[in-house]
């Protein structure tokens, strides 16, 4: 359905504990919430919020990803890459194809856009 406007601030979507996401947890025990909020008519876009605890992600992007920190402080290190600190109020892009580590260093909560395969 084309000409929408979908504000995202509103949690009615089901809350996802330990939702699968393209990170395998490599350490800490960190636990992730997720509230996709929506969904593309072709399942090619997703967008919602997501909260991690402390810990260390390995991340392996298979899509685009557009975030927004709206709560936290986390380090992004893409592989070859300079490390790059982040907390909130941080807008940033990972692209298709980034991998590296992603370590949450205090809860994190962040609003997300993914484009999934193009």
């Amino acid at each position: 359905m084309a000409n929408r406007l979908l504000p995202l601030r509103d949690l009615t979507a089901p809350l996802e504990k330990d939702a699968p996401w393209p990170g395998t947890a490599v350490s800490g025990d960190p636990h992730t919430k997720t509230w996709n909020l929506h969904t593309s008519d072709d399942g090619k876009i997703l967008a919602g919020i997501w909260e991690s605890t402390t810990g260390v992600w390995k991340i392996d992007y298979d899509a685009w990803e557009y975030c927004h920190l709206l709560a936290g402080r986390c380090t992004v290190e893409i592989e070859g890459k300079p490390p790059v600190t982040l907390q909130a109020g941080d807008v940033f892009i990972v692209e298709t194809g980034a991998k590296g580590t992603w370590t949450v260093h205090e809860n994190l909560r962040k609003y997300y856009g993914f484009a999934l395969g193009h």
